[in-house]
């Protein structure tokens, strides 16, 4: 029996190795590797928009019969970035295909929670905030990330200490509460007449919402601030 010497053997294993990538490239088919690094810059530009430093795993994906192609496109099926989905890739020349390529996502980042108990009505100070960090992709869309936006704001519902902080907890300073007396302002071509009532609904500024006049009468208008609703004739 003969055996291979040492150089030989390596260069067998070499070769074995490189088997699949020389049969794909002699099959005319995709290159895997590609696809992965399509699927990673895709990733990484969508998560640009989040402030955090995002990370992406991809799966490799299985070419069994997808030709090589001229012209990728990328795409989300679900257009919300999740901790792991599906991306779209296909194939727009020279033989249109479509595949889904298994990824995983996280951006490390910073949210905030309150350090102390904050009561229904209490405006938001940066001194209520302390920064928390984490994978911002496992939170809900609602949890603050920038204090900037929400320093001013009201509390609409009691906050525990060490709650994160949700936007959907606080209201716009310059917003109207439903029930409250508001000024009306209605205004036509040469006129501007100016009245009270009281709103029916609550909204924010340049929200559309109703509001009972002096007179009895319902009208709709556009939140102007925490005391005006201007009225379009």
């Amino acid at each position: 029996m003969r055996y291979l010497n040492l150089p030989a053997a390596l260069l067998c294993a070499t070769l074995l190795a490189y088997l699949p990538a020389l049969a794909t490239a002699q099959a005319g088919l995709q290159d895997a590797e590609l696809i992965t690094a399509e699927v990673e810059a895709f990733l990484l530009s969508q998560a640009q928009a989040l402030p955090g430093v995002p990370e992406v795993v991809v799966t490799p994906p299985r070419i069994t019969r997808q030709a090589a192609c001229d012209h990728l496109d990328t795409f989300l099926p679900n257009p919300q970035l999740r901790s792991r989905m599906n991306v779209g890739v296909r194939c727009l020349a020279p033989e249109p295909w479509t595949l889904y390529v298994q990824a995983s996502l996280s951006v490390q980042g910073y949210y905030y929670v309150t350090n102390r108990s904050i009561d229904a009505g209490e405006t938001i100070t940066f001194d209520d905030l302390v920064a928390r960090e984490g994978d911002l992709l496992r939170l809900p869309r609602t949890v603050v990330v920038d204090p900037s936006q929400v320093v001013g704001y009201i509390a609409q519902q009691r906050i525990s200490a060490g709650s994160t902080v949700r936007f959907s907890a606080l209201r716009d300073p310059d917003s109207i509460v439903k029930g409250q007396p508001v000024r009306t302002e209605a205004r036509g071509v040469g006129f501007v007449a100016t009245g009270e009532g009281v709103a029916l609904e609550s909204g924010a500024p340049g929200v559309m919402i109703q509001v009972r006049t002096s007179s009895g009468q319902i009208v709709t208008g556009t939140v102007v601030n925490n005391t005006t609703v201007r009225i379009l004739m």
